[in-house]
């Protein structure tokens, strides 16, 4: 890991900072289109995700935000503590560092130190496998809402074991229960 890049928990002094991030990023690769939805999850999930339900991790590099990644809760009727990672930039310009496999693993290691069980993703496997997600069938544990890339749904457990199956439902914050973001 490079010395000058620091990991940290997000203090809420830059919320706009990490909006306008998320807006460029996925403006660079998906268009800007994209880019403004991303960007609009990140401000709704920043403004009315209560504090209990939501983690947020940076990189700096001379005090500047060049990745982010976000994890809010994810309930299920059996009470499983589980937490969601959604959604991950790092600035194009710093793509091919590292930076985002790093601050995943630092994001999941706080909330394994938190006594979080459960974390899942919805998101391209060949990057995700690289932290430890696997592909998770519906029918073992169920998405919050309809997924358009089934194998995109992944989960790891935080502590150790395989991850059981979980029946019923189970419910994302929300600012993230919108069709358009499955």
């Amino acid at each position: 890991m490079n010395t000058a890049l620091k990991l940290s928990m997000h203090e809420s002094d830059s919320i706009e900072e990490i909006i306008q991030m998320f807006t460029k990023t996925f403006s660079d690769s998906e268009g800007e289109a994209e880019g403004l939805l991303i960007g609009k999850l990140v401000s709704d999930l920043l403004m009315t995700t209560d504090k209990a339900n939501i983690r947020v991790f940076i990189a700096t590099e001379a005090e500047k935000i060049i990745g982010c990644i976000i994890f809010t809760r994810l309930t299920f009727a059996n009470g499983a503590n589980a937490f969601l990672l959604s959604p991950v930039a790092v600035l194009t310009s710093c793509h091919g560092r590292g930076i985002g496999q790093e601050l995943i693993k630092f994001g999941l290691d706080s909330l394994r130190q938190e006594g979080v069980e459960l974390a899942f993703t919805y998101g391209d496997p060949g990057f995700y496998s690289k932290v430890g997600f696997k592909p998770v069938a519906e029918e073992l544990i169920k998405a919050p809402l309809k997924l358009t890339h089934p194998d995109g749904w992944l989960g790891q457990s935080l502590i150790g074991e395989e991850i059981e199956p979980i029946a019923g439902e189970s419910f994302c914050v929300k600012a993230l229960d919108k069709a358009v973001y499955w």
